[in-house]
């Protein structure tokens, strides 16, 4: 079991990669840029990680253990109506991921591949959990219209995803990942929600 020093170490090691890496990119972030930020050696990075790509690799999990916490906090708060429960994870998504680079997806794929699979692999698991349990509360207070079966929305909610941030779609779009998630978010909403989820969706997004 690791000591707390050594999760301290790799907390901090983690944070200043994120911020490195969503600031300048990935092949930017060097090991040197690192140990700067952090204060120590390489060697000691070395210590906790093997590489520039097992740092960066966990900087995504860790980002995508953020997201599914967030939505789980937001689905599961029983202070919040279905409308309200839409709009802050909408807002809550859209601002995680106005900090990644629009280049970022394309540096993964050309330089580290196997970080852009487990990103594609992410997705696969985490989005059936968010969106499937999304669905099925919309569809118990109403908001969801009766006939949409969720394991089919949650697949093309899947599949729409995957393809968007593909690198040669987001770029032949023109649009950064947050704005992405904004557009399909609110595209996917207007053909899942009833008329009257629909409007309390957006009456509470406006407010």
């Amino acid at each position: 079991m690791a000591s707390s020093s050594s999760v301290s170490v790799r907390d901090r090691l983690l944070s200043n990669a994120r911020r490195l890496l969503f600031t300048y990119g990935y092949q930017a972030l060097t090991m040197d840029l690192l140990a700067e930020a952090v204060g120590m050696s390489k060697k000691t990075i070395y210590r906790h990680f093997s590489g520039k790509e097992a740092i960066v690799d966990a900087v995504i999990e860790a980002f995508a253990t953020d997201v599914l916490a967030m939505a789980e906090s937001v689905f599961l708060d029983d202070a919040l109506g279905f409308p309200a429960k839409l709009a802050r994870f909408t807002s809550e998504l859209t601002q995680r991921f106005s900090r990644v680079p629009p280049t970022l997806f394309r540096e993964l794929q050309r330089y580290a591949p196997k970080v852009y699979r487990h990103i594609e692999e992410l997705r696969s698991r985490n989005i059936p959990v968010v969106f499937g349990r999304m669905v099925m509360q919309g569809k118990r207070v109403g908001a969801v219209r009766a006939s949409v079966d969720p394991a089919f929305a949650t697949a093309f909610w899947a599949q729409a995803i995957q393809g968007l941030n593909h690198p040669d779609t987001s770029e032949r779009l023109g649009l950064r990942p947050d704005q992405i998630f904004d557009q399909a978010l609110n595209l996917f909403f207007g053909g899942l929600l009833t008329s009257e989820g629909m409007k309390d969706y957006e009456n509470v997004s406006l407010s």
